[in-house]
């Protein structure tokens, strides 16, 4: 970890607990900084805002006052997801007060380059692919962001002899002032979380951020096949390395003659490769460029491709019990990341499916449907998804309370060499804290069975 002084005797205020912001606060009051830290739960219902009091960092909590800004603060660290329409930011960017994400002091203290990856889809699994093929290379990777592991703490035990490689949000990447990877990857781009952005412009900007500090010794990995995202980088200073599914590149990843490309080299035959799905030769070519790139060899990326089938909660491979499959995609909480899934599969499926009513409606999933022979429908999107069913031709849409109860519905509906996904096309939080806690009921569920 670097030595870093900019934050000594400074008034930072950090605006949301959960893991991101109890790492944050403690380290800014390592660094020297005077932190106070806002979260909105009850102090009493609080055992993180508990633990920062007892490090002697001053804690307001059960509200978000504006009045704290009177305080003099000179720098806010949000919680990503804090919108920017709460009144406390509002006031802050009125005020000039500079306002970041974590990432952006994972960035200060790393001692290790890092590796960024964003995008709408796909940035699980390419990140995982990244940390497991460095990791059979034995490049000494670490793996951080928002896939689960808090990068400011990670980046507290990171050395020169490290590689992070990071998962980032657009809310996180809303936040950043210098951060500057030497590799940045944009999976793809689709509209999304609308909802927290406002519009499509402010949720491509935010993602683009990724590259807004790379110069020209740095690299930037992009899907070619959108000709959108293609546009929105053209500002960027780094070398840019197109992957892309739908024709051969003579620069960068592709695949040719059945074949994994890079550069014009052959590196293994895709019918080789353990992951299922279209979409997934996405996150491969993306993350085969980025260890090239590093200096991987094809050994060390054959023999993770050949044994990988997925990451926890992203089409994860559950259980067999008398020939039907079960397979958690409980992190697909959009259209397309549901759309994909059930493009990965030709039998039938049996789709289990719902979650929050972001108000929108679930027509472009109709094309995705053929193959679906029942759907088990919970949340509040299971009256849209029912109609989106029959529309779509399905026969047998079951609605049930919750994700538990969806599980015996849908092996009930079942028959021998059945899908069985949980693939939701929305978020969680109607009634579950985060789509892992959605994903962990299923996996329980399913081995309930008998």
């Amino acid at each position: 970890m670097k030595n870093i002084t900019e934050y000594n005797h400074k008034k930072i205020l950090v605006l949301g607990l959960a893991k991101s912001g109890v790492v944050a606060a403690s380290l800014l009051h390592q660094l020297g900084a005077f932190v106070t830290v806002n979260d909105y739960k009850p102090f009493e219902e609080n055992p993180d805002a508990q633990g920062l009091l007892e490090q002697g960092i001053k804690v307001i909590c059960g509200s978000h006052p504006v009045e704290l800004l009177d305080e003099g603060f000179e720098l806010i660290v949000k919680n990503p997801g804090i919108p920017y329409s709460n009144p406390l930011v509002q006031g802050a960017v009125e005020l000039g007060i500079p306002i970041i994400t974590e990432i952006e002091l994972a960035y200060r203290i790393s001692e290790a380059e890092m590796i960024g990856i964003t995008g709408t889809n796909g940035k699980t699994t390419t990140t995982t692919l990244i940390f497991e093929m460095l990791q059979s290379a034995e490049k000494q990777p670490l793996i951080a962001g928002n896939i689960g592991t808090v990068a400011s703490e990670v980046a507290q035990i990171a050395t020169s002899e490290n590689k992070m490689v990071v998962e980032l949000s657009s809310f996180q990447l809303m936040g950043i002032q210098t951060y500057r990877p030497k590799i940045a990857i944009i999976t793809n781009l689709y509209e999304a979380h609308l909802d927290y952005h406002g519009t499509w412009k402010e949720y491509a900007q935010a993602k683009s951020n990724i590259t807004k500090n790379q110069t020209e010794e740095d690299f930037l990995i992009v899907n070619a096949d959108q000709q959108k995202l293609i546009d929105l980088i053209r500002f960027t200073k780094a070398k840019i390395i197109p992957f892309s599914t739908k024709r051969y590149l003579t620069e960068g990843a592709s695949v040719r003659n059945g074949q994994l490309v890079f550069q014009g080299e052959e590196i293994m035959a895709v019918d080789e490769i353990a992951l299922p799905g279209d979409h997934n030769l996405e996150n491969i070519l993306a993350a085969v460029t980025a260890v090239k790139i590093l200096g991987v060899g094809n050994e060390s990326i054959r023999s993770v491709l050949r044994t990988f089938r997925g990451v926890k909660h992203r089409t994860q491979f559950v259980k067999t019990i008398n020939n039907r499959t079960f397979y958690n995609d409980s992190k697909a909480t959009n259209i397309l990341a549901a759309a994909s899934a059930l493009k990965a599969f030709t039998e039938p499926v049996i789709l289990l499916a719902g979650g929050l009513d972001r108000g929108n409606e679930f027509d472009e999933l109709i094309p995705y449907l053929d193959n679906v022979k029942a759907m088990v429908l919970f949340g509040e999107t299971a009256e849209k998804l029912e109609e989106v069913g029959r529309m779509a031709g399905v026969k047998n849409i079951q609605r049930v309370e919750n994700v538990e109860m969806a599980v015996p519905a849908a092996y009930k509906l079942s028959q021998e060499d059945d899908i069985i996904l949980l693939s939701p096309a929305c978020a969680s939080w109607d009634q579950y804290r985060t789509f892992e806690v959605r994903g962990d009921i299923f996996i329980e569920a399913v081995h309930k069975l008998k």
